[in-house]
């Protein structure tokens, strides 16, 4: 008897679906084998499946029993086809007709008990199962949640071998996983910190009002102690809420990365602040079975990158085309895998090993040669793709001891995301741009006229400063979300100005 199940397999932050065929043929000695291009952990399936259908108080009858997974040049990983596999195997040694079976699809790992356990990237198979016109999908009752976020399509979240078995059978009717999908999305978020923790430093939150109101990348220079990752930290709770498709798109990635532990899907914007011994495969992805890096799982959200001049300059240097791109390809001899990097990022650095260059309150011990070693390896093109560059002094005790910490997050992220908003209704027919910070080339013209007088102080800057063409543009792309907080229709000089202001760090940097 040959039975057809439905399951999906990963490949990058999307899944394919994979048709599970088991052939069963009578015979004195029983064999059974997978083909279809499987690995270790699928082809360990086998002993598993046994185990779970004899525990379930399920058959799989003696004889020659063939489990193709198709297609057959398609790799497949991981333990997730436990569960069609078992339910194919148990129908087709039973000699069981599973009516509607094209309605399903099914993941999950299987325990010796036929118990089922969660799997990774559930989210990704629910969207391609409801792409293929599948309506029933039966996943682990730990990810029922995570893939009931996908509309239209029921979600079973199972607990076991033989319940799915009673499910498919229709022995026992089960109800799927209700989620109340408008309250789930537009619940209020909370968070930890807020900006008015930070004592002082009003410039630096005024750039960081400024970064998130754009989506500029940001670069905090300062002594130790200053509040650098104080206030990066601070970053996502005034930035807008994720809408639904970017919700859906970041839990993706976290999903398939094997993050999701404590919640089932991501409702806030990710931080990520990896140590800067991280390899280039642990920040950009790879791997042998490659998967996502951490400016892939900071998608939609913060990576925050402390102590920047300690990550080695190799590993810097190829964050520069995924900052540009906003995807990261990673290329094995198997194929290609391209994972989503739209995220912004925030840097801090001291200004000279010890710290204490330029503090006039405390003496710099490090010499010439040691700063200026320090401060080549951050490269020219690295700072270039950052646009606000901004300096966090030493703090007074006045300020430390006072109780003000000036605006909450709340009332900071309103005016983001009005000036998102803005942004958004400016954009609406460019495909790819969302913010300023990602204008393309072709439409600055369009977007960040200047008049005559601003022109005119412009081209004096790129002249004195000697700054590079894409500083150029990124001056501009700021003067713009500075007229947007402003809800000004134009860049105006004293927009520029303080454009300007925020791009002369890299030169003083690399002096």
């Amino acid at each position: 008897m040959l039975v057809r199940l439905f399951s999906a397999a990963l490949q990058g932050v999307e899944a394919t679906e994979v048709d599970v065929e088991v052939n069963h043929v009578k015979r004195d000695q029983f064999k059974m084998s997978i083909v279809g291009l499987p690995d270790t952990a699928v082809r360990e399936s086998i002993d598993r499946v046994l185990s779970a259908i004899s525990n379930s108080a399920l058959g799989f009858g003696g004889g020659m029993n063939t489990i193709n997974l198709a297609p057959a040049d398609l790799k497949k990983e991981g333990p997730s086809f436990d569960l069609p596999i078992a339910i194919a195997t148990a129908a087709a040694g039973m000699d069981t007709d599973i009516e509607n079976f094209e309605q399903y699809c099914l993941v999950g790992e299987l325990g010796l008990d036929g118990a089922i356990r969660p799997v990774k990237g559930v989210i990704s198979i629910a969207l391609e199962a409801r792409r293929k016109g599948r309506t029933k999908l039966i996943v682990p009752l730990a990810n029922a949640e995570e893939a009931a976020v996908v509309d239209g399509i029921e979600v079973y979240g199972m607990e076991s071998l033989h319940d799915t078995w009673m499910l498919m059978t229709a022995q026992k009717p089960f109800a799927p996983y209700f989620l109340d999908r408008q309250a789930f999305f537009h619940s209020q978020r909370s968070y930890l910190q807020d900006l008015s923790d930070v004592k002082g430093q009003h410039q630096v939150k005024r750039a960081l009002e400024v970064a998130a109101a754009g989506g500029h990348n940001m670069l905090m220079v300062g002594p130790p102690g200053t509040g650098k990752s104080m206030i990066a930290k601070r970053m996502p709770t005034i930035l807008p809420d994720m809408t639904e498709e970017e919700a859906i798109e970041t839990t993706k990635i976290h999903s398939i990365a094997g993050r999701l532990r404590d919640e089932s899907f991501l409702v806030t914007r990710p931080f990520r602040s990896p140590h800067h011994t991280i390899s280039d495969a642990g920040l950009l992805g790879g791997g042998t079975n490659p998967g996502p890096g951490e400016v892939s799982l900071a998608h939609n959200g913060v990576l925050f990158l402390d102590e920047l001049p300690e990550f080695r300059r190799q590993t810097l240097e190829v964050l520069r085309q995924p900052l540009e791109d906003g995807d990261v390809t990673i290329s094995r001899a198997s194929g290609s895998l391209t994972f989503p990097c739209r995220c912004l990022l925030v840097a801090a650095l001291n200004p000279c090993p010890c710290g204490y260059f330029g503090d006039p309150k405390r003496e710099c011990r490090c010499s010439p040669p040691q700063i200026d070693k320090y401060r080549q390896r951050i490269s020219g093109p690295l700072l270039d793709r950052i646009d606000l560059h901004v300096e966090v002094p030493l703090l007074e005790y006045k300020e430390l001891n006072s109780d003000d910490g000036g605006e909450r997050s709340e009332v900071v992220r309103q005016r983001v995301i009005e000036a998102r908003n803005i942004q958004l209704a400016r954009f609406k027919n460019d495909i790819g741009v969302n913010c300023n910070a990602t204008i393309p080339s072709r439409l600055m013209r369009s977007y960040c006229k200047l008049d005559t007088e601003s022109s005119s102080y412009l081209e004096q800057v790129m002249g004195e400063l000697n700054f590079s063409a894409r500083a150029h543009d990124r001056i501009l792309k700021v003067a713009r979300t500075l007229a947007d907080l402003e809800a000004a229709e134009n860049i105006q000089l004293h927009h520029l100005l303080e454009a300007v202001q925020y791009r002369t760090l890299d030169r003083k940097l690399l002096m």
